[in-house]
C-alpha cells in the first residue's frame, strides 16, 4: 500500500489545495524507482490499491441507477483489474524490462478508459511529461536500480540520477485568449439535473448569467456540459433567443441533440444570431457506451440504462473559429485524450459536468489530467465545469 500511496499523493495534494513542485517531483522519482525495484507479490498488491486510490469514484455514478449496492463490487472489480496490470509488470525481474513496459503503460487502456498514465505524476513537478521526457525517467531510474544491485557499483546508482536533469521542464506561460471570457462556475447536483421538475430553473438560472456577463461587458459566456439538460435542437423559442443574447455576447453551452432517432452529446456556439454545433467525438466507457459486443451491450444497457442506445459520434473533432482564433471543441472526457489535441490549435473549449462523481478525486484528476495535455501539447484548455473545476489552464 505504501507504494500506492506514494504514487497517489500528486492526486490527494492537490485535492486538499496545495501543491509542491519539490516534493511531487521527489515522490514521482521514488514511486517509480518502487515500481522497478520491488518484488512481484509486492508490486501487484500495490497495483490493487493504485486501481482503488486512484478510480474508486467510477463507482459513484450507480448511485443515481439505483444499484447502489454495486458500489463496492465495482471498486474491486476496477481493483483487480489494475492488480493484473501491475502483475504483468512485476513478471520481468530487469528494471529495464519493466521500464520498457512502464513506458508503454499509458497505451493500454482497459474498457477504453485511458486516465491511468505513469507520466502523470510529474504533471505538476519540475520534470517533463512528453515520452522523451518520460524515457529519459526511467532510463535514468533504471540504471540506478541496476547498479544498486550490484554491490560493486553502488556508487554509479547515484550518479546515473543525474541524467534526470535532460528531463527538466522549463515554465510555460499561459496564452490567454483574446478576448474577455466569462466561465459559468455552476454547482448544480446529479440529483437535480435531469430532473424535469427542475428544467425551468435551471434554464432561467442560465439565462441570469448570459445576462450577467454581458452587463459585465465579457465577448463570451462558456456554460457548462449539458448546461441546459434538453434537446436543444428541438427547442425553437431557446434557439430563437440565445441567438438573439449571441449578437451581444458569444454563447457556448453543452446540450443534448436529438436527430432522427440518434442522440448526440454537443455543444452549441451561438456567435452573431448564428449556431453551431460540436457533438462529441470520444464517448464515456459504460457512461454515453458500452465498449462490448453489441449484444453484450444492448443487455447491459436494458438492464442498467432502461434499454437508452449508446450515444452517436462525431467523425472528427470540431473546429470553431471565433475572431479569426480557432478553437478545438471538447465535452468532458474527451478533453483528456490525445485525439483533441493533436488538431494543434492554440486554443482548446473544454465543457465538463463531474456532478456525477463528486464529491471525490474525479474533478481533480481531470483536471490534472487536462494540465498534463496542455503541458504536453503547448496548448491553452478553456474549461467550464459543473461541480468541477473551472479555469484557463
Amino acid at each position: 500500500m505504501g507504494i500506492a500511496i506514494i504514487l497517489s499523493f500528486f492526486i490527494y495534494s492537490t485535492y486538499l489545495g496545495f501543491t509542491f513542485k519539490f516534493l511531487n517531483t521527489l515522490l514521482g522519482i521514488i514511486g517509480i524507482y518502487l515500481l522497478l525495484y520491488c518484488d512481484k507479490k509486492i508490486l501487484s498488491w500495490s497495483g490493487f490499491f493504485v486501481g482503488i486510490f486512484w478510480f474508486y469514484w467510477i463507482a459513484l455514478s450507480f448511485k443515481y441507477y439505483d444499484f447502489i449496492y454495486m458500489e463496492p463490487l465495482i471498486i474491486l472489480f476496477i481493483a483487480m483489474i489494475y492488480f493484473l496490470f501491475f502483475w504483468i509488470l512485476s513478471y520481468p525481474e530487469n528494471p529495464f524490462t519493466r521500464a520498457v513496459l512502464l513506458l508503454f503503460a499509458s497505451y493500454i487502456h482497459p474498457f477504453e478508459f485511458s486516465w491511468f498514465k505513469p507520466e502523470l505524476i510529474f504533471t505538476q513537478s519540475y520534470m517533463g511529461v512528453k515520452k522523451w521526457q518520460f524515457f529519459i525517467i526511467l532510463f535514468a531510474i533504471s540504471l540506478c536500480v541496476y547498479f544498486y544491485k550490484n554491490r560493486d557499483k553502488k556508487i554509479f546508482a547515484f550518479l546515473s540520477l543525474f541524467i534526470l536533469l535532460f528531463a527538466y521542464s522549463t515554465h510555460l506561460k499561459i496564452q490567454k485568449p483574446p478576448f474577455s471570457i466569462f466561465l459559468y462556475d455552476q454547482k448544480l447536483p446529479q440529483s437535480i439535473k435531469w430532473d424535469p421538475r427542475y428544467e425551468n430553473l435551471i434554464i432561467s438560472k442560465n439565462f441570469l448569467a448570459i445576462n450577467k456577463a454581458i452587463k459585465e461587458k465579457k465577448e463570451m459566456i462558456i456554460l457548462n456540459e449539458s448546461a441546459f439538460p434538453i434537446f436543444l435542437n428541438r427547442k425553437k423559442e431557446l434557439l430563437e433567443r440565445l441567438k438573439e443574447l449571441s449578437k451581444k455576447i458569444i454563447i457556448v453551452a453543452g446540450a443534448l441533440r436529438k436527430k432522427k432517432r440518434s442522440f448526440y452529446n454537443s455543444t452549441y456556439y451561438f456567435i452573431n444570431g448564428k449556431i453551431k454545433i460540436a457533438d462529441k467525438v470520444v464517448l464515456v466507457p459504460f457512461g454515453e457506451k458500452v465498449p462490448l459486443p453489441d449484444f453484450i451491450a444492448n443487455f447491459i444497457n436494458k438492464i442498467f440504462f432502461d434499454g437508452a442506445s449508446d450515444f452517436k459520434t462525431a467523425k472528427k473533432p470540431t473546429i470553431i473559429e471565433i475572431k479569426g482564433i480557432k478553437f478545438t471543441n471538447a465535452i468532458c472526457y474527451e478533453a483528456t485524450e490525445d485525439i483533441i489535441y493533436k488538431q494543434h490549435t492554440p486554443f482548446v473549449i473544454a465543457i465538463s459536468n463531474n456532478a456525477w462523481f463528486t464529491p471525490s478525486i474525479e474533478p481533480t484528476l481531470q483536471n490534472i489530467l487536462i494540465r498534463f495535455y496542455a503541458k504536453k501539447f503547448n496548448t491553452t484548455v478553456i474549461h467550464a465545469a459543473n461541480m468541477g473545476i473551472s479555469g484557463i489552464f
